[in-house]
């Protein structure tokens, strides 16, 4: 749902009102007045320096937590150190090398505990920030075509290890809303994000529960052969 009002809103500029707004032109085609096309670099900062303690353990997000078609990242992991791509919640990690970039490998951030508010992941993440766009619309960007096709298109290196050089995406051209605009996005997309947080976590804790109880019912540990079938149940009350 956020990444096609996304496309809606910013893509093909059918925004809640804009019928009556007048259009200028820019290198991304007509935009709306008051809008302004800048560049990645200064709408978004690009792995940006974040500070993670090397002593104890922290959360580790390697490359195979990341979903090729959701915002959900799942399989973390607990190292020592502090080696590899940097992040806090709102990030965005968008996989650089072949075949992750084209498979679709996208996370959003949104998972970090107040104690511990910085994390590390696969040195083949992109860390993207929101500067002066909002978090989930950084992650939409990332996911959107244009964006990924650039990406790809700038690969380089051996066959097989090719990797997007983040030099290549400093200057792709990013629209930037006016502040009504993108207050107003963000206020619809945020409960969708947090939806999607609240159902991921009510599955895994769902598939844990399965984990647990389907040893002890194929091992007969625990017994239900005492338990009426719905048949049963629509049998006695007839």
């Amino acid at each position: 749902m956020a990444r096609r009002l996304y496309e809606e809103w910013f893509v093909h500029f059918r925004f809640p009102g804009h019928e009556g707004v007048s259009f200028k032109e820019s290198e991304l085609g007509d935009i709306p007045e008051g809008w302004e096309v800048r560049r990645l670099e200064d709408a978004v900062a690009l792995n940006p320096r974040t500070k993670v303690p090397k002593e104890g353990e922290k959360l580790f997000v390697p490359m195979g937590a990341l979903s090729e078609s959701s915002m959900i990242v799942g399989s973390l992991e607990r190292k020592t150190g502090n080696s590899g791509a940097k992040f806090q919640n709102g990030d965005t990690l968008f996989a650089r090398i072949t075949p992750c970039l084209e498979n679709g490998k996208t996370g959003f951030v949104d998972f970090l505990p107040e104690d511990q508010p910085t994390a590390c992941g696969s040195t083949e993440f992109i860390v993207l920030r929101s500067v002066s766009l909002c978090p989930e619309m950084v992650y939409l960007l990332a996911r959107s075509d244009r964006f990924r096709d650039v990406a790809i298109k700038s690969m380089s290196g051996a066959t097989g290890r090719q990797r997007v050089r983040v030099e290549s995406l400093v200057e792709f051209p990013v629209v930037q809303p006016d502040n009504a605009t993108l207050e107003a996005f963000q206020r619809f997309v945020s409960p969708c994000f947090k939806q999607a947080r609240t159902l991921a976590l009510k599955n895994a804790n769902l598939r844990a529960q399965r984990d647990l109880l389907l040893p002890k019912l194929v091992s007969g540990e625990i017994d239900v052969s005492d338990i009426p079938m719905p048949d049963d149940r629509e049998y006695e009350a007839a």
